[in-house]
């Protein structure tokens, strides 16, 4: 097994979590299978009771595991399904310690940071990294660690000290150091300064760690005279600095490592050079592609996003992500707009009266409505007025998890005229209680308590637009994250009223997706889809909300269902020796056939020809 090593100094905020992710995709791209883990020196347990304000969302894996942000980066990267054990933090590894203590492991021994605590991260390290992540059998190649935080920080101190003993552990060859570092330009001199990763770097070494790979950070490229400066002061060879600079979106950053030959460095600290399954250059394609084809969009699509905690984006950053997948897919450039639900309020119109008219300008401005997921009251009240304004304007909307919940809300109070409807999570005396608190659930302990990982839904009808979006599934298996689910006594009741519930889960007293029949696109999934979207496969409820926000409905939901092929085959024709065309043509007749045949039938009579197809 080898392994390679992320670390970050001078501030936090670099991009960490995007350079072990594009470190992985090259690796991947030169044949190797790479599995990554990312380290947390936080002392909870994991990242579910920290709020996204703070820390940014909540990822949720297959297995139900809430980790930390940077793993849905690896995942959408590296098109691999992790598990929790991929996410170390302090709280878990000195609970693992604690437990074995308690159980006379350590045999009557004085249990300390070192050995025990090292000790404990290095066998998890080795444990983990084995585990297949892309559904083949066998060990992956390489493991890509990412350590959070900052060198310096005193929370770090027993992962660098255990990643410093790890090295010798696993023995040279097979253990890669990758820096990543700031490289500032200040306004006054308008120089590239070297000296905040002069320091990180000595700050590192100081702690028995030495890098074999410096990432430079900064807005443009740097200079050729101070690449020469880090590598005299940091002792890095300058083929081994690598310059990540500003680009316009993410999937350059595995582009600008393969064209400064990064690839080629790492491969040759862990004496991967000379293995016949790994290719001397990375075959990136795909993301060449991916990464023209954004910078090229143009025509826009506008989503509003309308939720609570938009001061944040990386609250959001895995709806962020499945949107421009979407957006790409459907060949749109995503325009954002972050409404905050608390200003679409009715008191904020007293309160803040300028927020809440932008709100609302945002809002109606939109060609589609997103409302995602959360926990809480605040802001709620706005969230059913933004699903009001949709479903009464015919505006393409999707809600998330929450955003199901107060569609449900809105529906029985507007249509059934149930006006004191609500959520026992915010009234808990509602006289119409249309979500409640699922049976299994625990008011006492919060962590962990909730429906977490990947659950299969059930499609009640083939001809809802969101079995049709899967591609006529049957069914499928989407990742869950909530506490509270819609309240099955009332569901006859608002079946009756024109809501459709058209997934289930296996139990049938579960509901998942929700539609509006007469509506031009209106659904809510009680699931997170945004957790399995890929860059070259887009959840296919995203896809919907961008297709119809952007006119293209109609012939995404053909394509999904093979009605037409979503990359048309070009009509062939030939003259059969007798001067009259002969157009051979797939069954359907999509743009490119009707263009194809209007030009050649226009061709084949401006020259007196006959036609035949």
């Amino acid at each position: 097994m080898k392994y390679v090593v992320v670390t970050g100094g001078v501030v936090s905020g670099l991009g960490k979590g995007v350079t072990a992710s594009s470190i992985g995709a090259v690796l991947k791209a030169c044949g190797l299978r790479v599995t990554t883990i990312k380290i947390d020196p936080y002392l909870n347990t994991d990242a579910g009771t920290m709020s996204p304000i703070e820390h940014g969302e909540v990822y949720v894996l297959e297995d139900g595991g809430e980790v930390d942000l940077d793993l849905g980066n690896y995942e959408r990267f590296l098109d691999i399904k992790l598990t929790r054990d991929h996410n170390i933090t302090t709280g878990k590894v000195y609970q693992a310690v604690i437990d074995k203590e308690r159980r006379g492991d350590y045999l009557g021994k004085t249990v300390q940071v070192v050995p025990h605590i090292t000790d404990e991260i290095q066998d998890w390290i080795e444990r983990v990294a084995i585990k297949p992540v892309d559904g083949k059998e066998g060990p992956p190649d390489v493991c890509v660690i990412e350590l959070g935080g900052t060198i310096g920080d005193i929370e770090s101190m027993p992962f660098i000290e255990a990643l410093g003993q790890f090295s010798y552990r696993v023995g040279p060859g097979n253990f890669c150091l990758v820096h990543v570092s700031l490289v500032p330009v200040l306004n006054v001199v308008g120089e590239q300064k070297t000296k905040p990763t002069q320091h990180s770097v000595r700050g590192l070494r100081g702690l028995g760690l030495a890098p074999d790979i410096l990432a430079c950070r900064s807005t443009e490229p740097l200079e050729e005279h101070v690449t020469t400066k880090l590598s005299q002061f940091c002792n890095v060879p300058i083929p081994n600095i690598v310059n990540l600079h500003d680009v316009t979106n993410i999937w350059h950053i595995p582009l600008l490592l393969r064209d400064q030959k990064a690839h080629e460095a790492i491969l040759k600290v862990l004496d991967l050079q000379l293995v016949g399954k790994v290719h001397r250059e990375p075959k990136l394609s795909e993301w060449t592609e991916r990464a023209s084809k954004f910078d090229k969009l143009k025509t826009p699509v506008k989503i509003a996003m309308v939720g609570k905690y938009t001061g944040l984006s990386d609250s959001y950053l895995s709806v962020l992500k499945a949107l421009l997948h979407a957006s790409v897919a459907m060949e749109r450039k995503l325009v954002l707009e972050w409404v905050p639900s608390c200003d679409l309020e009715d008191s904020a119109a007293k309160e803040t009266p300028e927020a809440h008219q932008k709100a609302w300008r945002l809002l109606k401005g939109a060609d589609g409505v997103l409302v995602p997921g959360g926990f809480g009251d605040r802001g709620v009240e706005g969230k059913i007025l933004a699903a009001t304004y949709a479903r009464e304007k015919n505006v393409p909307y999707l809600g998330i998890c929450l955003g199901m919940q107060v569609a449900v809300i809105e529906f029985a109070r507007s249509v059934m005229k149930l006006h004191g409807a609500n959520s026992t999570e915010f009234d808990p005396a509602t006289a119409s209680p249309c979500v409640i608190f699922m049976p299994e659930g625990s008011k006492t302990q919060m962590g962990a308590t909730m429906r977490l990982g990947s659950r299969r839904t059930h499609f009640l009808a083939n001809n809802c637009k969101s079995a049709k979006l899967y591609g006529n599934a049957t069914s499928i298996d989407e990742r869950h994250r909530h506490r509270y689910e819609v309240n099955p006594e009332m569901v006859p009741l608002l079946e009756k009223a024109g809501l459709s519930f058209v997934g289930k889960d296996e139990s049938g007293r579960r509901m998942e997706i929700i539609e509006l029949p007469n509506h031009v696109f209106f659904i809510g999934a009680q699931f997170h889809p945004e957790f399995k979207s890929r860059p070259g496969k887009p959840s296919p409820l995203f896809l919907g909300l961008i297709a119809a926000a952007s006119g293209q409905l109609d012939l995404l939901l053909k394509r999904s269902c093979g009605v037409i092929s979503s990359k048309p085959t070009p009509p062939r024709y030939s003259t059969n020796g007798t001067g009259t065309a002969v157009l051979a043509i797939k069954p359907y007749l999509n743009g490119h056939a009707k263009k194809a045949l209007t030009s050649l039938v226009n061709g084949c009579y401006a020259n007196g020809n006959g036609i035949h197809i």
